[in-house]
Parts: C-alpha cells; sequence; structure tokens
C-alpha cells in the first residue's frame, strides 16, 4: 500500500498531466483533493472519482494508505506543510510516500505570475492605480540606466534584479494600455507577439531559407530589412532616422544619427555650419560652436568604433574617484 503526493504546477492548464501522473490517478484506490482544486473538473471528466476534502488531514491520509493506494493531488502552491506532517508521521511506521510530479514549469513560466502579480496591484494598490504611460516614463528611465551601470561596473550579481525591475515596467505599461477600450488598447500577449514576429521576420538566415556567411552579413541582412519595413510604414516619407529616438542622451543621439548617415554614404560636409543653422533655428542667439565640436568629437569616437557616451561615462567615473579620494584627504588633513 502506499501514498502518492501528485505535485502540479497553476502555470499549466489543469488537465496537462504526464501519462505517469494519468497512470496513478487512474489506478488508485481512492484520489483526494481539496475542496475547490483546479483539478478536479479534469479529474471528473476523464472519469476518476476524485473525493475532495475541505482541508488536508495527514493523519487520515497516512491512515488509509496503509490499507490501500492512495493519491493525494497537491495544491498549486505545493502542500508543503502537508508533506512534512505527512513525513513526521511516517518516519516510526514507515509508508511507502512517493512525490510525483504531474506538470512541469515551461522556460519563462515566471512571466505568468509577474502578469498576474501586476494586474492584482493595478486593482488593489492606490499608488499603481493612478498611474499612466507618461507617469512611468521617469521610472523606466531610471530602470535602463542601473541595468548600465551594473553591467559597467561588473556587478553581474545585482544584474537579474535590475533586469526584473526594467521587465516590470514593460508589464506596468501593458496592463495600463489593456484597459482602454479603443484602437490602442493593448495587452502583454500583444507586446510579446510583436516582438516574436520582428525577431522572426528580421532573422531569415535561422527561421527561413537564407544563407548567410557570418555576423556582417546578418548585420547587412538585419537593416536591408529595417529598410524595407520603414518603407511599407513610411511609403515615400520614409527615412533611414526613422526610429531614432531625439530625447536619448545628446551624445548618444548624435552617435546613432552619424551611424544611420554613413551606412547611406551621406556626404561628410552635412555636419558643416552645425552651429550656424543652430542657432537660426532655435533664434536664441547663443552663437557658440561648442555643439558643433561635441558633434565632431562624436564622429571621431564612432570612427574609431567607440561609444561616445561609454567613453565619457568612464573618464567620468574616474573623475568621480579622484575628487571623492581627494575629499577623503582634506578631512584627514
Amino acid at each position: 500500500m502506499s501514498l502518492t503526493l501528485l505535485a502540479t504546477t497553476h502555470r499549466v492548464a489543469p488537465g496537462l498531466l504526464t501519462w505517469r501522473a494519468w497512470d496513478a490517478l487512474r489506478s488508485a484506490s481512492a484520489v483526494r483533493l481539496a475542496a475547490g482544486h483546479p483539478l478536479l473538473p479534469s479529474l471528473r471528466d476523464a472519469g476518476i472519482a476524485a473525493q475532495p476534502a475541505e482541508a488536508p488531514d495527514a493523519a487520515r491520509l497516512v491512515a488509509e494508505a496503509r490499507d490501500a493506494d492512495v493519491v493525494w493531488v497537491a495544491a498549486p502552491e505545493g502542500d508543503e506543510a502537508l508533506m512534512r506532517e505527512i513525513g513526521t508521521l511516517v518516519v516510526d511506521d514507515p509508508l511507502d510516500v512517493e512525490v510525483l510530479h504531474g506538470s512541469y514549469d515551461l522556460p519563462g513560466a515566471r512571466l505568468l505570475d509577474l502578469v498576474a502579480v501586476m494586474d492584482t496591484l493595478r486593482r488593489e494598490c492606490p499608488w499603481d492605480r493612478k498611474q499612466t504611460h507618461a507617469t512611468l516614463v521617469p521610472y523606466l528611465l531610471e530602470e535602463a540606466y542601473e541595468v548600465l551601470d551594473t553591467i559597467e561596473s561588473g556587478d553581474l550579481g545585482a544584474l537579474r534584479e535590475e533586469l526584473g525591475d526594467v521587465l516590470m515596467q514593460v508589464a506596468f505599461h501593458s496592463v495600463v494600455a489593456a484597459e482602454r477600450d479603443d484602437e490602442t488598447a493593448f495587452t502583454i500577449d500583444d507586446v510579446a507577439g510583436a516582438i516574436v514576429d520582428k525577431l522572426v521576420r528580421r532573422h531569415p538566415h535561422v527561421f527561413g531559407d537564407v544563407t548567410v556567411s557570418g555576423a556582417d552579413e546578418v548585420n547587412a541582412n538585419w537593416e536591408q530589412i529595417k529598410a524595407a519595413e520603414r518603407a511599407e510604414k513610411s511609403g515615400a516619407e520614409a527615412s533611414a532616422l526613422d526610429g531614432v529616438p531625439m530625447g536619448q542622451p545628446a551624445l548618444s543621439l548624435a552617435a546613432q544619427l552619424q551611424r544611420r548617415a554613413a551606412r547611406m554614404d551621406a556626404p561628410a560636409d552635412l555636419a558643416a555650419g552645425l552651429a550656424r543653422d543652430a542657432e537660426a533655428d532655435s533664434g536664441t542667439g547663443a552663437g557658440s560652436d561648442v555643439g558643433e565640436r561635441l558633434f565632431a568629437l562624436v564622429r571621431e569616437a564612432v570612427e574609431r568604433g567607440a561609444d561616445p557616451e561609454a567613453e565619457l561615462r568612464a573618464v567620468s567615473r574616474v573623475f568621480r574617484d579622484r575628487v571623492r579620494a581627494w575629499e577623503r584627504r582634506g578631512q584627514r588633513a
């Protein structure tokens, strides 16, 4: 005689069990589970006479299992307390007890928990309930910069948490968007579906029949596909500069614009007289060529294959450390 503790995951639809789990359920003399268990309708559909209980009773299960083969279908959260109690009961009077996993989480299954938590927070937390796409923008930028700082500092142990904060922002924006009732509404599934479609479309050498010789050809194909997508979206007004976020830090913006222009073989003299035209455009009368000189330094960095934003941030960190060291020396003097 035996007691089988059948564990399942709530992240898999009820009824999607392994063959071994169904075999154990069908061959058992008695199947027990808590009242309201999500698997109960599937068991009844399969013709298994499961008997729900108001609450798990370890002593009763052990006693019953000494005379028959019994399966207890654990609650989705695991019934750990029940399992520990059963373990205590069979220490001095052994019983054949097995934990059988009837379903398993697939990779990415915990994302379902994130969606559920964000839905709950949006309903029940006053602060979360009042947020909009606009009010969340500062947090998205802050979390993205924290990921960058973690990587640059080499603290890869903290990277998981920081990436989780960014992922939460994606889930948060999605739950806000899902509340709208017009054509702008979308869900987290729409977000995931769109990026999946884009990745498949832009990797024909992986998901199609295109052959590439290496990473350089992959990059060239990527740019061609992006250009075709821009043309389809914008028609005659399509530009290689479409999609460049003008709100990003100025050094990154200048570098991205110059890289895009270089891919089109844009003439270098387009960068001449930028300060003059910027003054005329803004009407400020500043007359400073600092911006133009910075733009030229960005071009120099790009031509060297360097990231000007990262370069300036690196020397800024060194400067920060020097100032702090100077402060400490002054305090000791």
